[in-house]
């Protein structure tokens, strides 16, 4: 894995991966890297979700997110609580093992997150 990260001005960056994708980041007013480290593990989560689910009923799949960080540099994140939201004809039961796997074994970016930090989660499903 490659990527170049280039200061544009002001307080603003842009992240390039080696296929030339890029993002926009802006360290006051966001999205920051935190923000987007935040939002990255949901995501690298959420993929793992919808993947475990492929067989079932369901049309609509997000995480809600809420992080504490420390108080003085390094401003590390001390927690993340994550609810997951399905909407559709699947079992909660299913859905909260699907969620355990991802954090326990899948999730990449969650795995590169300090293991001091407090990671939780929850999980509801809405009907269609």
């Amino acid at each position: 894995m490659q990527g170049r990260v280039e200061w544009t001005g002001g307080k603003n960056l842009i992240g390039t991966n080696s296929n030339g994708q890029s993002i926009e980041m802006d360290w006051d007013d966001g999205p920051s890297p935190m923000q987007i480290t935040l939002q990255m593990v949901g995501a690298c989560s959420l993929v793992d979700v919808v993947i475990g689910l492929k067989e079932r009923d369901f049309s609509k799949v997000w995480v809600e997110m809420e992080s504490t960080r420390a108080e003085e540099s390094p401003r590390y994140f001390t927690s993340m609580h994550m609810v997951y939201h399905v909407v559709g004809d699947v079992p909660l039961k299913l859905v909260e093992r699907v969620v355990q796997k991802s954090h326990d074994k899948y999730c990449s970016v969650s795995h590169s997150i300090r293991d001091d930090c407090k990671m939780t989660y929850g999980v509801e499903i809405h009907s269609e």
